[in-house]
């Protein structure tokens, strides 16, 4: 709880977001199964495991540039790869509400110093 206070309000909106599109991710992949259960279940654990090495983890501290980086590029790289995969109909609300979050997320990240 001391380190979750120690985030200012930017930094606390991107651990909420990144949290949100994570567990999507990892509802979607039980709910699909088959190949989708792995690559949606490493998605959304990605995210959590970014999300750790920005902020929870010291040992990352002096690497935490780039970890933000490397956080808003694979949150770049899923957004891109839903409307290339979901091309012929990208309508899907929980599809658009999670893209949204992800945009949010992006530009958050893209703020962060």
């Amino acid at each position: 709880m001391d380190m979750v206070a120690k985030l200012s309000s930017r930094q606390k909106a991107i651990a909420g977001l990144t949290v949100a599109t994570a567990l999507i991710h990892i509802v979607l992949g039980i709910m699909s199964g088959g190949t989708f259960l792995i690559i949606f279940l490493l998605n959304g654990l990605g995210y959590l495991g970014l999300l750790a090495a920005l902020y929870f983890l010291p040992q990352f501290a002096a690497q935490r540039s780039m970890v933000r980086w490397a956080l808003l590029a694979f949150t770049a790289v899923t957004f891109i790869l839903y409307f290339a995969f979901n091309a012929s109909n990208p309508w899907n609300p929980m599809g658009l509400v999670d893209k949204a979050i992800e945009l949010i997320l992006i530009i958050l990240l893209w703020q962060e110093k």
